[in-house]
């Protein structure tokens, strides 16, 4: 690729995230990864490498990942076909060891070789390792979904203790040893709350959110958690949005400074959120806060 930057320019950039690695250094930042920015080789690389970036200067960087399209794949080559209630995936036994086995082995070992071979060094850990996730049965029609009951946040402490980039799965367990499926985004906003986190960074396939979903222009950039119930009865957020930010929510009530829902198939938009003035995406704070 040609260099499009002189050294003066490479440098004055650098210069410009002084200030925001200072006040992001020794900070805990949990990332919640999935959908098209996973799909994506190039943009899988480039996460990577942000993340990588962000634990060299000292942010303490948490990548808890779903995995959906890997599943779905799986279950097709198996032959099994995927069922639904009321728009859930029901997960029979024999689909949560599908789940199981894509999040905790395929999916989780291929995101630490990646952040090891880009300089990084990280752990992979299932929310069934010291009991991280503690779920029970969270609808008796979608059999093995989970819902948390208890997050045992040790495991994650110890490894960014250690000096590890702790990468998780959302798998859930009880304490009959059951294991479950968890939502991802769910499962992000309780370990970032349980971490107290500086902020949970949501990376989605929309830009954030919308005044109108058909018009990337009209993003807004900051919304309180009061603004957002106001934007709920006027149908500004509605259908599969509704979720995402109920998560902010659960994440702030848990103890999560900010959260941001941004669009994770533009390149470095991870950086681009924690290093410079223009930010990305739609951060969520408390009423009192903005």
């Amino acid at each position: 690729m040609e260099n499009i930057f002189s050294n003066a320019e490479r440098a004055e950039v650098l210069t410009q995230a002084l200030p925001y690695i200072k006040k992001h250094t020794g900070k805990i930042v949990v990332i919640k990864y999935g959908g098209n920015a996973m799909i994506n080789e190039q943009l899988k690389q480039q996460v990577m490498e942000d993340i990588v970036l962000l634990w060299l200067i000292g942010v303490k960087v948490v990548l808890v990942h779903g995995g959906g399209p890997e599943i779905n794949d799986l279950m097709v080559r198996l032959g099994k076909k995927a069922q639904f209630v009321d728009g859930l995936r029901v997960t029979d036994k024999e689909t949560v060891d599908i789940v199981q086995m894509v999040l905790a082995g395929k999916v989780n070992k291929t995101l630490v070789n990646l952040l090891e071979m880009k300089g990084g060094k990280a752990m992979g850990i299932s929310g069934m390792d010291g009991r991280l996730i503690e779920a029970k049965v969270k609808d008796e029609r979608l059999g093995f979904v989970g819902e948390i009951t208890k997050v045992h946040i040790n495991p994650v402490i110890d490894l960014l203790e250690k000096g590890y980039i702790p990468v998780v799965s959302t798998i859930g367990c009880d304490k009959q040893g059951n294991a479950y499926n968890i939502n991802g985004d769910t499962a992000a906003a309780f370990i970032a709350g349980a971490l107290g986190a500086q902020r949970l960074i949501m990376m989605t396939d929309i830009d954030g959110i919308l005044r109108d979903k058909d018009d990337p222009t009209t993003i807004i950039p900051h919304l309180t958690v009061s603004e957002i119930e106001q934007l709920k009865g006027e149908g500004v957020i509605s259908g599969g949005m509704i979720p995402k930010v109920d998560c902010c929510i659960k994440a702030l009530h848990e103890g999560v400074k900010n959260v941001v829902i941004m669009d994770g198939r533009v390149p470095h938009s991870i950086l681009m959120e924690l290093l410079t003035d223009e930010g990305a995406g739609t951060m969520v704070m408390n009423d009192n806060d903005k």
